[in-house]
């Protein structure tokens, strides 16, 4: 397979299908993944933490809409840090973040998927069947990604209408069961330690719903009119993300305690569903979210190989072929299955979101800061607006943790870990090429 059969033409890309494929890596993710995960760090007013995570997620939006208006290129992300630090080890190891970010979110939702395909079988959430499946759709991922732009341009608008559609019904169906009534209990937080960290964390992990707007900047080569283009799909995919989990969010509020939610967090919109459409309910739930993730996963995985492939040209990151044919693309393809492939057969969901909110804010604040100190003027940003977001960004980092230092201090040293060989070993290949 050539590279380019695995890439979208040049200027191919509509609006819509733009936004379509933004909303579809968001949506994948954001909802079926991480609403109880959010439930369970921010408490019972967790709607509320998808709200500020969609004001947070805004305040970064500025600075890739503006960098994307333009610097409007395939690379996307990758381009930017470039633009903003040069050849350097920021920008490779930032980049990199940004990569394995995106494929931590892809073993997510591929667990998401196996999660929530078993609600169709008597078997327990723990079964082994849920990284097996999980790693089946990651194959079947890579084999659409693999078999032209076409199929996934296409796949990507269908499914992006369908989940939305079905994940509007079921928020509407679930809020007229409970009398569109939302009674939280204001004690009942999950929060521990220091007074609002569990509330921030929780945003924290709502953050990496909103994250896949930055996709779509991997798609510039392909957009038409991608200067203006690009920017309006960013916006437009964050509007539509933000309605569509507030509407869910409150919708599993309405029809399950706290408690419930957090003891189903794996699978907390068919576990709401129940109540209030009983069995179908469930079914119904089900098949949103297979559609959902398995349209989501495709398209993170056509977008983090993009990128990977861009700092290969960039000779930012080193590439080996490993005797595999076709171009880098394809092999940039392989080594993102590999990956997504092994962290959804050993990691839960839990620790998964954790590393990938830990390493997505990172790379996020080190974006702000570089168009703040050496591109604002060239883009046109505004430096206060771009100080906001970063700052931000750290405040919630920091809670996040603060947490995770408390309640789960293994995660906090593989991430430390996955840091400090980014950092270093990127170092290391620039210094010797």
């Amino acid at each position: 397979m050539e590279q380019q059969n695995s890439e979208y033409e040049s200027g191919s890309l509509s609006l819509l299908g733009t936004i379509a494929m933004g909303t579809g890596v968001m949506i994948g993710a954001g909802i079926f993944a991480l609403t109880g995960q959010v439930a369970e760090l921010a408490g019972a007013l967790f709607p509320l933490a998808f709200l500020v995570a969609a004001i947070i997620s805004g305040f970064s939006a500025y600075s890739y809409v503006k960098m994307s208006n333009a610097y409007p290129s395939a690379g996307g992300i990758a381009m930017y840090l470039k633009k903003a630090y040069g050849r350097t080890t920021m920008t490779g190891a930032c980049a990199l973040l940004m990569a394995f970010s995106m494929i931590i979110n892809e073993s997510l939702v591929a667990r998401t998927f196996g999660t929530y395909t078993l609600q169709l079988f008597n078997v327990g959430e723990n079964s082994f069947w849920v990284p097996v499946l999980a790693v089946g759709l990651v194959v079947f991922a890579f084999l659409v990604n693999i078999s032209g732009n076409k199929i996934i341009g296409s796949l990507s608008q269908v499914t992006a209408f369908l989940k939305i559609g079905g994940i509007v019904v079921f928020a509407a169906i679930a809020l007229w069961a409970a009398g569109f009534s939302f009674e939280p209990s204001l004690n009942s937080g999950a929060s521990s330690g220091l007074p609002g960290s569990g509330f921030l964390a929780g945003v924290a992990i709502a953050i990496l719903a909103y994250k896949g707007f930055t996709t779509i900047t991997n798609s510039g080569g392909e957009v038409k009119d991608p200067n203006k283009n690009v920017g309006r799909a960013i916006i437009a995919s964050l509007l539509i993300c933000t309605v569509v989990y507030l509407l869910v969010a409150f919708a599993v509020a309405a029809n399950l305690p706290l408690d419930r939610i957090i003891e189903a967090k794996d699978f907390a919109l068919a576990e709401a569903a129940r109540p209030a459409m009983g069995q179908y309910g469930v079914w119904f739930t089900v098949a949103i979210a297979i559609i959902a993730t398995a349209s989501g996963i495709i398209a993170s995985i056509f977008a983090v190989s993009r990128m990977l492939a861009m700092l290969t040209e960039m000779e930012i990151i080193p590439h080996r072929h490993f005797g595999l044919p076709g171009g880098v693309q394809t092999h940039t393809l392989v080594y993102t299955v590999v990956l997504a492939a092994t962290l959804a057969a050993f990691f839960d969901l839990s620790r998964i979101a954790s590393l990938g909110a830990i390493f997505y804010l990172i790379m996020d604040i080190a974006i702000h800061w570089g168009v703040f100190q050496n591109l604002r003027e060239d883009v046109g940003a505004n430096g206060a607006i771009l100080l906001t977001a970063a700052a931000l960004d750290i405040v919630v980092l920091g809670a996040f943790l603060i947490l995770k230092g408390t309640s789960d201090p293994t995660i906090l040293a593989i991430a430390a870990l996955g840091l400090a060989f980014t950092f270093l070993g990127e170092r290391f290949f620039l210094k010797r090429t």
